[in-house]
C-alpha cells in the first residue's frame, strides 16, 4: 500500500470512527412544528424556544430541529425523530392530522404548549378534530383565559411521574396567559394531572375585565393521557407590552430554572422511552 493509500485510508476510517461516536452521543431526535404568524405573544415564546431547545439538546446528547412547513408531517419524516413538539399551533391539513395520529398510535412520542390545544368553534381554529382535542389531550374546546399574564403558584400532583422528578412540591411559574377548558379532566379516567395551579395563586389576573380574574376553582396545567407517550404543558405565552405598542417582551418561559426541569425531564423521559 503506497503512502498516499495509507493516509487515505487513516483519515476515511477516522471520519468513520467519529461518526460512529456521534451517533452513540446522540440519544433521540426531536422536531418542533411551529406557526408564529399571529399572536406577538406566542410568537415571542417560539423564538424564545428555540434559542433555548439547541442549548438543551446539546448538554443533555440529543438533536432538535425546527419548522413552520407543516407539510412535513407526514410518516416519512416523522420516522426520523423520537419526540414531536407543537410549539404554538396544531395541523390544519386532514392528510397531516391523519400522519400525526398514526405517529402517535405507533408509539411516538409528542409534547405540545400553550396554543396547540387551542380550539374553539365559531373562530380561525375550530374543534373539528375530535380525536387530537377530546381523546388525545381531553380537555375539548377551550372556555377561558386570564389576563394579562400572570406567575402563578403550581402544585405537582404526582411527584412519582418521570416528568416531574425532584421538582419542588409548589414552584412559581413564569407569567402565563392561563387557560380553562370544556371537559373536566379529573373524570377522565386516562388523564393523569401532574402539576395544577394552587389556590394561593388566586387571584389569579389581573383584568381589566372581570371574567379575566380567577377567584377559585381547579385548573390543571400539565398533564399526560396514559394511553400515549405525551405531555401537555399549558405554559407558553410571553407577557408583551401591547398597551403602548412597543411589543416589548416582559418576560420569558425559559429563565424559570424549575419550570425548565419539568421540560428537560421529560425529554429524558419519552427520548430514551421505547417507540
Amino acid at each position: 500500500m503506497t503512502i498516499l493509500r495509507k493516509i487515505t485510508f487513516s483519515f476515511i476510517f477516522c471520519v468513520f470512527i467519529l461518526d460512529v461516536f456521534a451517533q452513540k452521543k446522540t440519544q433521540f431526535k426531536v422536531i418542533a412544528f411551529y406557526t408564529a404568524k399571529n399572536d406577538k405573544a406566542h410568537i415571542s415564546f417560539v423564538h424564545e424556544a428555540n434559542r433555548w431547545f439547541p442549548t438543551v439538546a446539546k448538554k443533555y446528547n440529543f438533536s432538535y430541529d425546527s419548522t413552520d412547513n407543516w407539510a412535513n408531517l407526514n410518516a416519512d419524516f416523522l420516522s426520523k425523530y423520537q419526540i414531536v413538539l407543537f410549539l404554538d399551533t396544531r395541523p390544519e391539513d386532514k392528510t397531516q392530522r391523519t400522519a400525526f395520529q398514526q405517529y402517535i398510535e405507533k408509539g411516538g412520542a409528542w409534547i405540545g404548549f400553550h396554543f396547540a390545544a387551542f380550539a374553539l368553534n365559531n373562530s380561525t381554529y375550530n374543534q373539528d378534530w375530535d380525536w387530537y382535542h377530546n381523546q388525545f389531550l381531553g380537555a375539548g374546546q377551550y372556555k377561558s383565559n386570564t389576563w394579562r399574564p400572570t406567575s402563578a403558584i403550581l402544585r405537582v400532583e404526582d411527584s412519582t411521574h418521570p416528568a416531574t422528578k425532584k421538582l419542588p412540591e409548589t414552584f412559581k411559574s413564569s407569567p402565563n396567559e392561563w387557560y380553562r377548558w370544556e371537559k373536566d379532566l379529573r373524570q377522565n379516567k386516562d388523564i393523569k394531572v401532574l402539576l395544577s395551579i394552587d389556590p394561593s395563586s388566586f387571584p389569579l389576573g389581573t383584568g381589566p375585565k372581570a371574567h379575566e380574574i380567577w377567584h377559585s376553582g381547579d385548573y390543571p396545567v400539565v398533564w399526560t393521557n396514559k394511553n400515549y407517550r405525551m405531555l401537555y404543558v399549558n405554559m407558553g405565552h410571553n407577557d408583551i407590552e401591547y398597551e403602548n405598542k412597543t411589543n416589548k417582551e416582559l418576560s420569558f418561559q425559559f429563565t424559570n430554572e424549575t419550570q425548565n426541569q419539568l421540560i428537560i425531564n421529560t425529554l429524558l423521559w419519552l427520548g430514551r422511552g421505547k417507540k
